[in-house]
């Protein structure tokens, strides 16, 4: 292959971590052999405008732009125009993290200068408690940038967000016709700037492709912004759109206007029809050879899918190569006290995935019927330490965020298995379903791992309605496994919905009364509300009238076809949003959890018909350990010092022995007959995890052979020693259970 490719990501996804789309097609590129380059157009774009000279430029354009309706809070930003501009360079420097020492300057507040963000802000030690300086200075210095960011987006450009440029643009676009029009608009501010910097990188790279990945609605504008210049400025180069929001919203593209902004679209995994564009841009394959890729034809849009092309497995695809991103400048920002979208906001993550797919893909709200969800591919627990290897040495970053839509348990244990007999020192953390698979002793393991935290599904914290949702859980069983969790050390965040199909006012309130409860019983952390939205892939947006809904229109657009408006004759669900988070907000910092529920409410709410205990009472009910014939164990402690001695009692004695076991964690000493002594002693090596160890478990270690061999050795009952005390309280150094 002989084209160099250009491989970019629009503005805006994320400040403090590249979006891996590109990473993962320049890791498969260069396998290839296909020269690439790859860009992250955001973090450059953001970098431009916030620095000493890119806020003065910024500032004179606000000033240009001022009317006699400008706010006063743009108004008191022009004023200190100076405190920005003397102070941006270094703020900048200290989100990268490079100019740690700032922290006690900016979170004196009385350093950096302040305005309408920081109205809701008056004792922040509440929020952050322990979490230290360092954290504090951060949010104040992400609602610093969001100051700034408003005077932008009245005076400069109307659409601007850090993370969601011009989103209301392509969010639930049906019709090309208002992004058209408004791509026909000169570029605005912030668009000069792009897309000088996109002149600037292609004059020096010439490429023949240019590859765009666009996740998300925020980043779909600037992304036909992007390619409209290219084809009007490089009309020789080729412009493909890939990514998140093609694969979700453009399945029924049908607006001929849009390659007027790029050549082709491609849908789903990105390897394989990326290659087939490549073969036929370079003369080496007909059009007709393409894969699962829209482009104009005779005045009409085609799509064409050689179903001879097959997509790659997973586990054949290259690392992901990271290479050309600019990973040391990347911004940490903390703009909500919400522990689970910190780690989204903050800190370098190298993203990956431990599966193609959905293992469970039942779930009635998901988009169950695209490839990406459904066919589900696993990728070796090796292979994925060997790519997390990998990125290490080429980031120098030891966080991992696995980006799968529910990790499947199975894996995570293979995971973490390898990650210690490797003794890789990691942080990880990943989207999980919160099912019996999650046992004490697998939330152990993982948190040896470095996992540090998860967030999972409680969608209606109802078990009528999960079972309606096909969630394969109860709130009983998901306290639970959110106190294993929790009781390893390992952060738990819920996503929660409201105003699923069918959903009535009592069983919303009952819901919050539900998730009162995990969060007063401590088994919960970190949670968030979404409102529910019917997707046209899913069963419910396939068969609504199943699920006892209508959708509005039964039209079928143009251009983006996903969200659905729909009617729910039960009622306005959407009133109770301000109610819901209010409360979560609270609960989220141990806030209001005794008030009754009505309080977070301006309308009249029904009154709860949860027991007050309900959550206690499942956390209570005695949990079963595993002990399958075929349990295998590994041992992660340290026999510290045994001590031999005989014990008298009665005119009898027996010989005994006293053994202190320590690990990273935790330290305990039991006593135990010396046969039984001698028995546990030689067989606790077996299950040590040991670098180069072929598979996870070395031979003899199922709870069926250690049966056999105890009762053949000791010559008494395995069960009475295994599952008892004090042979039972070893999991609390190490010995688990798997």
């Amino acid at each position: 292959m002989s084209s160099t490719v250009y491989l970019i990501t629009p503005p805006f996804t994320q400040l403090n971590t590249p979006y891996p789309a590109t990473a993962y097609l320049k890791g498969f590129l260069i396998s290839k052999g296909v020269n690439t380059i790859q860009a992250d157009l955001g973090i450059d774009v953001t970098l431009e405008i916030f620095n000493q000279k890119g806020l003065q430029q910024l500032f004179k354009q606000a000033a240009i732009n001022q009317t006699a309706e400008t706010s006063a809070n743009a108004k008191r930003i022009l004023l200190m125009q100076e405190e920005y501009t003397s102070t941006i360079d270094a703020v900048i420097k200290f989100l990268q993290g490079h100019n740690p020492t700032l922290a006690h300057r900016i979170a004196s507040r009385k350093f950096l200068p302040e305005a309408s963000r920081f109205a809701q802000v008056n004792d922040l030690s509440w929020a952050f408690g322990t979490m230290g300086v360092q954290d504090q200075a951060k949010h104040i210095a992400t609602l610093y940038l969001e100051d700034i960011a408003d005077l932008i987006k009245e005076l400069v450009d109307e659409h601007f967000g850090f993370s969601r440029y011009a989103e209301r643009l392509g969010r639930s676009a049906n019709s090309f016709d208002e992004l058209y029009d408004y791509l026909q608009s000169s570029p605005t501010y912030v668009d000069e700037i792009l897309l000088a910097m996109l002149k600037k990188q292609i004059d020096a790279i010439q490429p023949a492709i240019v590859a765009m990945s666009v996740p998300f609605p925020g980043n779909l504008y600037t992304g036909f912004r992007c390619g409209q210049f290219i084809k009007q400025q490089y009309p020789h180069i080729k412009v493909i759109m890939g990514g998140g929001f093609p694969n979700t919203e453009l399945r029924s593209l049908s607006d001929i206007r849009v390659f007027k902004f790029v050549d082709f679209i491609t849908l789903d995994d990105g390897e394989a029809p990326l290659e087939q564009l490549i073969n036929h841009l370079d003369g080496k394959q007909s059009i007709d050879s393409l894969k699962r890729t829209f482009v104009l034809q005779d005045g009409k849009v085609v799509y064409i899918n050689n179903a001879s092309c097959r997509d790659y497995k997973q586990g054949d695809l290259a690392t992901p190569d990271y290479s050309d991103l600019r990973m040391n400048e990347y911004i940490d920002a903390i703009e909500v006290v919400n522990p689970m979208h910190r780690l989204w906001s903050d800190g370098r993550w190298n993203k990956l995935t431990m599966a193609h797919g959905c293992y469970w893909g039942k779930c009635t709200f998901c988009d169950i019927s695209l490839d990406y969800i459904k066919n589900y591919e696993p990728i070796a627990a090796s292979v994925l330490v060997d790519r997390m290897e990998t990125l290490i040495r080429q980031t120098g970053n030891n966080g991992f965020h696995f980006v799968d839509e529910a990790a499947p348990p199975a894996l995570m244990r293979a995971l973490a298995i390898e990650i210690i007999k490797r003794k890789l020192v990691v942080s990880w953390w990943t989207n999980i379903r919160f099912e019996k698979s999650f046992t004490r002793d697998l939330c152990l393991l993982l948190k040896a791992s470095g996992c540090i935290a998860v967030s999972g599904g409680l969608e209606v914290a109802s078990n009528r309605l999960l079972q309606l949702i096909n969630k394969g859980i109860t709130v009983e069983q998901v306290a639970v496994v959110t106190r294993y969790f929790t009781e390893a050390g390992i952060m738990v965040h819920a996503y929660l919905m409201y105003g699923f199909p069918t959903q009535t006012a009592q069983e919303t309130i009952d819901s919050l009364e539900m998730v009162r409860q995990l969060f007063k019983t401590g088994v919960l952390q970190s949670a968030f509300w979404h409102l529910f939205t019917m997707t046209a892939h899913s069963p419910v947006g396939l068969e609504p009238a199943k699920y006892k809904v209508q959708k509005v229109s039964e039209a079928v657009g143009s251009f983006a076809n996903n969200d659905i408006e729909h009617i729910d004759p039960v009622g306005d669900h959407e009133r109770f949003s301000d109610g819901l988070k209010k409360s979560l907000f609270n609960y989220m910092h141990g806030i209001g959890l005794e008030e009754p529920l009505h309080k977070w409410f301006e309308f009249k709410v029904p009154k709860t018909g949860v027991d007050p205990n309900f959550i206690q009472q499942a956390l209570d009910e005695e949990q079963i350990v595993n002990n399958k014939p075929e349990t295998k164990y590994v041992w992660l402690g340290k026999v510290a010092n045994v001590e031999f001695f005989t014990q008298s009692k009665k005119g009898n004695s027996r010989e005994m022995a006293a053994i202190d076991f320590i690990s990273s964690f935790n330290n305990l000493k039991i006593q135990l007959p010396k046969a039984q002594a001698d028995w546990l002693l030689q067989i606790l090596p077996l299950f040590t995890l040991v670098p180069g160890q072929t598979g996870a478990f070395k031979p003899g270690t199922t709870r069926f052979q250690l049966q056999q061999s105890y009762e053949a050795n000791v010559s008494e009952d395995f069960e009475l020693f295994w599952d008892n005390k004090p042979v039972n309280q070893l999991y609390k150094v190490g010995l688990l259970a798997l």
